[in-house]
């Protein structure tokens, strides 16, 4: 049993490949997998599941992408990426029969025989355990796959200190201001660079950062990834402020210490989403208290994935690029 996959060979190198689908391991098998010859196969509480939407991240895959990601588990090519697909259980093991036409939200894969799963969701198919398979409205359609900024954006507001300033207006940075508006904060402001991407803002401002003079912020979150905001952002903090750091930053980020010092500045790191996360996030959109809506920029079918990366990665007007994967049944 096999899928199309999309396959990061190595940096700026990809193919849409067919793959062997495996099992998930089982626990205590050390890793042990087991080539699925049919769905007839799988473990009792692995589902499969037919893929209809994937999204490019353009944090994480654009640094698998470019061959600039640091060490992280799992790491190396060649690999399947991606972790924001939504479609349809086709198929289920004997525990959780019961799941077949579920429709799902799926954080990634690890079912490949012939490449690495970082983060192994975009591919034609996927098998993985009912646990990590999240229930989803069928009716998001292609905003589905943004599920996961979604949560992410949650998982980084602390509501003691909700964002005063976002820096970035990529689609992090407007699912936190959309998330924090709607947990009754009041409206941040946003700094954008790029003209391109200073449109789009709902209930918020969007300003260059050199348009605005404020030096008092008490949070701030950053949603760019660069690796030089801290030196930007600590002198417009006051003292004892916060920077969020929200993004993920491939270089090592590094600040002066007297400026920190004199504000006495807090800085906190935001992880991943948790399940947790996703249901939260899960509540907000299915009340219609937060929209998906208005940030999925540019779909193209998956057999263009050659040209959907880089376009993803490199389009100044690309918010979100979304794979389809009709075309491949």
């Amino acid at each position: 049993m096999d899928a199309l996959a999309i396959v990061l060979e190595a940096p700026k190198r990809i193919a849409l490949r067919r793959l062997a689908l495996t099992n998930t391991p089982l626990p205590g098998a050390a890793g042990a997998v087991t080539l699925l010859d049919s769905a007839a196969g799988l473990a009792p509480s692995d589902l499969l599941v037919e893929v209809r939407w994937s999204g490019i991240s353009s944090g994480t895959e654009k640094l698998l992408w470019t061959g600039d990601m640091p060490a992280f588990p799992g790491m190396g090519y060649p690999l399947v990426p991606g972790y924001e697909s939504v479609g349809r259980v086709i198929a289920a093991g004997s525990d959780v029969a019961g799941r077949v036409g579920d429709w799902v939200f799926v954080p990634g894969a690890a079912c490949y025989a012939e490449a690495r799963a970082l983060f192994g969701g975009n591919a034609q198919r996927v098998v993985l355990p009912s646990a990590r398979a999240f229930p989803i409205a069928e009716s998001l359609g292609a905003d589905g796959v943004i599920f996961a900024l979604a949560a992410t954006a949650l998982h980084a507001i602390d509501w003691a200190a909700p964002p005063e300033l976002i820096v970035g207006h990529g689609t992090l940075g407007r699912l936190i201001a959309r998330i924090a508006i709607t947990g009754g904060a009041p409206p941040p402001t946003v700094w954008e660079v790029n003209p391109a991407r200073q449109g789009g803002a709902s209930g918020y401002t969007v300003v260059a950062p050199g348009d605005d003079d404020r030096r008092d912020y008490g949070a701030i979150y950053d949603a760019s990834g660069a690796p030089d905001c801290l030196d930007l952002l600590i002198p417009r903090l006051r003292r004892r402020g916060e920077i969020v750091m929200a993004g993920f930053y491939a270089e090592r980020p590094s600040f002066a210490f007297p400026t920190a010092f004199r504000a006495e500045a807090r800085i906190r790191v935001s992880a991943e989403f948790s399940g947790d996360d996703l249901t939260a996030t899960r509540a907000l959109v299915d009340s219609g208290a937060l929209d998906l809506g208005g940030l999925v920029s540019h779909v193209r079918p998956a057999l263009e994935a050659d040209q959907a990366y880089p376009e993803a990665f490199l389009g100044a007007d690309c918010l979100k690029m979304v794979l389809d994967w009709s075309e491949c049944a």
